[in-house]
């Protein structure tokens, strides 16, 4: 498991966490504290029963720490009492979780459960959908525009298609100095059109 997202994982629970310390923090910064993290709590016990503290210090670097702990150790209490251990297959359920929103849901049903429909909206997704048209320029809503992507896209290939943008965002169509030269879309893009 760990390909899909670039964030590096073993277990269903470990890229729901991933996920969760990735907010406003980078991918790679996430994968350089989890290793230690999962060691120490391989299981949804062992974060139900954690001290706070002791999370927060592994968590440390990724920013926000102590919501994202208490996220943790609550989102465990939660899968264990009302979910048998088990991460739920469907938007609502995942919803009710501690510090899950839309996006992280969404990551969820697409890379753990192949669900079709699946759209993750992030920065890269936003900024991306508007240059190529996708949604009204100037639409910033992730919502509105996980909407409006689902309207647009095959089921069966939103899910791999938000990855895409992701990728291409960070490699290629930066949010400062997009590099339009390699860019294999530029001819679709309003931002490069308008240089």
């Amino acid at each position: 498991m760990g390909d899909k997202s670039c964030l590096s994982f073993e277990k269903p629970h470990e890229l729901l966490f991933s996920v969760r310390l990735a907010a406003q923090c980078t991918d790679e910064r996430v994968n350089k504290i989890t290793p230690a993290l999962f060691e120490r709590y391989p299981e949804l016990t062992d974060y139900a029963n954690a001290d706070q503290a002791e999370v927060e210090n592994y968590i440390r670097s990724c920013g926000f720490f102590r919501v994202k702990a208490r996220d943790l150790i609550e989102c465990s209490r939660v899968l264990l009492s009302r979910f048998d251990g088990q991460i739920p297959d469907n938007m609502d359920d995942l919803l009710s979780l501690p510090g899950v929103g839309r996006k992280t849901a969404n990551l969820i049903l697409g890379d753990l459960f192949n669900m079709p429909g699946a759209v993750v909206v992030d920065t890269h997704c936003i900024r991306l959908s508007g240059r190529i048209g996708l949604v009204p320029e100037g639409m910033k809503n992730p919502e509105k525009i996980e909407y409006k992507l689902r309207e647009q896209l095959p089921p069966e290939e939103s899910n791999n298609f938000c990855h895409r943008l992701v990728l291409h965002g960070r490699a290629v169509c930066r949010a400062q100095s997009p590099r339009c030269e390699i860019c294999n879309i530029k001819e679709l893009c309003r931002y490069y059109k308008g240089k």
